[in-house]
């Protein structure tokens, strides 16, 4: 999952997609994707798919640390909804976090 970013067609109740810097992902620029994503951050605090992302650039520099911190905080953040991963499948915000929170948590312990 670490690998399973969320694309730019997140999707809310609304129907709204957010910039989550899906295309810095894919491409493996990870670092840009941080920059990227802080600053979306910052005008969306607590949004999953932000969070899930950011996640997912940290354990791509392989800073799992700090991936499992944004993946904890998008699975207790207050915002929930549906959202489309990079393999197309749709998943509850929360449950996607699980699932790259243990995938992370994995890496992690693979690495030592």
């Amino acid at each position: 999952m670490a690998g399973q970013a969320v694309t730019a067609e997140m999707v809310e109740q609304q129907y709204e997609t957010r910039e989550v810097a899906f295309e810095q992902l894919i491409e493996g620029d990870a670092a840009a994707a941080v920059t990227r994503l802080e600053a979306e951050l910052e005008a969306n605090p607590g949004d999953p798919a932000i969070l899930i992302n950011l996640g997912s650039a940290h354990a791509q520099l392989g800073n799992y640390e700090q991936a499992e911190t944004y993946y904890q905080a998008a699975r207790d953040s207050d915002e929930e909804y549906q959202l489309e991963l990079a393999n197309g499948r749709w998943l509850d915000s929360r449950d996607a976090a699980r699932l790259a929170l243990a995938s992370v948590e994995f890496q992690a312990l693979a690495s030592r």
